[in-house]
C-alpha cells in the first residue's frame, strides 16, 4: 500500500475543504490515489447529505447581492440550528448561490420544479410552429426535445455552467453537497428572487436621430 503523507492530507483538504480525519481516511481507502480521494469524499459527502434530507431546516440567513446597480437578488438558505447560519462557509455558500442566480436568471430552484403543465406548453407551441412549417415527424421530435431543454435552462444550474476556474462551475448543488459532507447539517436553498431594472417594461424605442437633434436643440 503506498504511503500517505501529511502533505498528501494537506493538498486533500485545501482541495476539498475536508476534515484531516476525513482526507487521512480516503487516501488510505484509496491507497493514496488523490483523484480518487477526492471521488470518495464526494461519495460521502452525498450519502451524508441524503441522510440528512429528512431533518428539520428552519434556522439560517437571507443572503442579497447587487451585480452592479441593475440586478439585485436575495435568496433564503436554510439550516439546522442559528449556529450554522453564522459560519463562514456557510455565508460563502449562500453568497455563492445569489451569484448563480444573478448570471443565469433561472426561475425556478431546479430542473424538477418546473411545472409539469409549463413544459407541456412548450412543446405544443414548438410542434405548432414545426407542422405549420411542414417539417417531417423526426424533425419535430428533436424540435420537442430542444423545447424541453430550453425550459429546463431555467433551473438554477446543478452542474457546470459560470466562469471556468471558479467553484461556482461545479453548480450549487455540487457545493452544497460538499457544505453539508463539511458541515454535518441539512441545509437547503428554500427559495430567491432576483430584480433587474427595467425587466417587465416597455422599451423606450425613439428615433436615434430625434433624439440627438433635441438633445442640440435643432428639433
Amino acid at each position: 500500500m503506498a504511503e500517505v503523507t501529511t502533505q498528501m492530507i494537506k493538498d486533500l483538504r485545501e482541495r476539498t475543504q475536508a476534515g484531516m480525519s476525513d482526507c487521512k481516511k480516503a487516501l488510505t481507502e484509496c491507497d493514496a490515489d488523490m483523484e480518487k480521494a477526492i471521488e470518495y469524499l464526494r461519495k460521502k459527502g452525498i450519502a451524508q447529505a441524503a441522510k440528512k434530507a429528512t431533518r428539520i431546516a428552519s434556522e439560517g440567513i437571507i443572503a442579497n447581492y447587487m451585480h452592479g446597480s441593475r440586478i439585485g437578488v436575495m435568496v433564503e438558505v436554510n439550516c439546522e440550528t442559528d449556529f450554522v447560519s453564522r459560519n463562514p462557509d456557510f455565508q460563502v455558500f449562500a453568497r455563492e448561490v445569489c451569484m448563480q442566480v444573478a448570471a443565469m436568471s433561472p426561475q425556478y430552484l431546479s430542473s424538477e420544479e418546473i411545472p409539469a403543465a409549463v413544459l407541456e406548453q412548450e412543446r405544443s407551441i414548438r410542434l405548432e410552429q414545426a407542422k405549420q412549417q411542414n417539417k417531417p415527424e423526426p424533425v419535430m421530435q428533436k424540435i420537442v426535445r430542444w423545447s424541453d431543454g430550453q425550459v429546463v435552462q431555467r433551473g438554477l444550474p446543478d452542474g457546470p455552467d459560470l466562469d471556468q476556474g471558479s467553484r461556482r462551475q461545479e453548480g450549487y448543488q455540487g457545493l452544497l453537497t460538499d457544505l453539508i459532507g463539511k458541515i454535518g447539517e441539512n441545509i437547503k436553498v428554500r427559495r430567491f428572487v432576483r430584480y433587474e431594472v427595467g425587466e417587465g417594461l416597455a422599451k423606450r424605442a425613439d428615433d436615434f436621430v430625434e433624439e440627438v437633434k433635441r438633445q442640440a436643440g435643432q428639433g
